[in-house]
């Protein structure tokens, strides 16, 4: 039989069970640390449902109020700045590039106010009294410029020709708008008071708004009539038949 030698170390001193020892320390850590997070988790879960749901929805409802209340603020001084950059931008440039306070600009302003108003009231009493001065002239000036336009507009539908027939007849042509037309009395009487005599005469009309005199008369031999000279006889007849229309 062999014998069974002895152990090469002592073990005299060292104890046989310090690994289980070790073994249930670690278990019994693992054990604490897992029942730590359970009551832990409990703990949270007890506080949420401990929680009253009305006092949740007061605070959010709070909380909503504080940030609209705060955005209404914003709003507000937003519009506030912007008026008072409007009122700002009315002064004069040398004050505008000035950096006034809310208080000083206000200030400015209700002293500008009164001087832009007397600077106005200078303005208006200086040009009543350019326009006393001018109002003759004027007056004159547009009754001129009236009279002008008239004697052009009759002018540039109103044409008056003469034709010698022998020497002792003559035709005298004269055309015209319809609204131009002049009585043809009064170009009888007109003409006559030159002493011509009327032999014949006829009238037509066209399509295209005229009216035409073909008058015929008879004058001395050593008599002259220019066709210009009798245009302006014809034409004042014009002006005193349109005068009296108005009337």
């Amino acid at each position: 039989m062999l014998a069974i030698s002895p152990p090469m170390f002592s073990t005299i001193g060292w104890p046989f069970e310090e690994p289980l020892s070790h073994n249930q320390h670690q278990n019994s850590f693992y054990k604490d640390t897992v029942d730590q997070l359970f009551n832990f988790h409990d703990q949270v879960e007890a506080e949420i449902n401990s929680t009253d749901p009305s006092q949740s929805t007061s605070s959010d409802l709070s909380m909503v109020k504080k940030l609209v209340h705060n955005a209404s603020e914003r709003d507000r001084r937003k519009k506030i700045n912007n008026l008072y950059s409007s009122l700002r931008s009315l002064l004069p440039v040398f004050d505008q590039m000035k950096k006034l306070s809310i208080p000083a600009t206000i200030s400015r302003v209700l002293k500008y106010i009164p001087e832009l108003q007397n600077q106005v009231e200078g303005l208006i009493k200086r040009k009543d009294e350019i326009l006393l001065r001018l109002s003759p002239q004027v007056e004159e000036f547009i009754l001129s410029k009236e009279s002008q336009r008239k004697k052009h507009s009759y002018n540039s539908g109103f044409v008056v020709s003469i034709s010698r027939l022998n020497d002792s007849e003559i035709t005298i042509q004269i055309s015209c708008y319809t609204v131009q037309k002049i009585p043809l009395s009064e170009i009888l009487i007109c003409l006559e008071n030159d002493g011509l005599l009327l032999l014949n005469v006829s009238s037509s009309k066209t399509f295209g708004g005229r009216v035409f005199y073909n008058l015929h008369f008879q004058v001395d031999k050593t008599q002259i009539l220019e066709s210009h000279i009798l245009n302006e006889k014809l034409l004042s007849i014009m002006e005193k038949e349109g005068e009296f229309l108005k009337q």
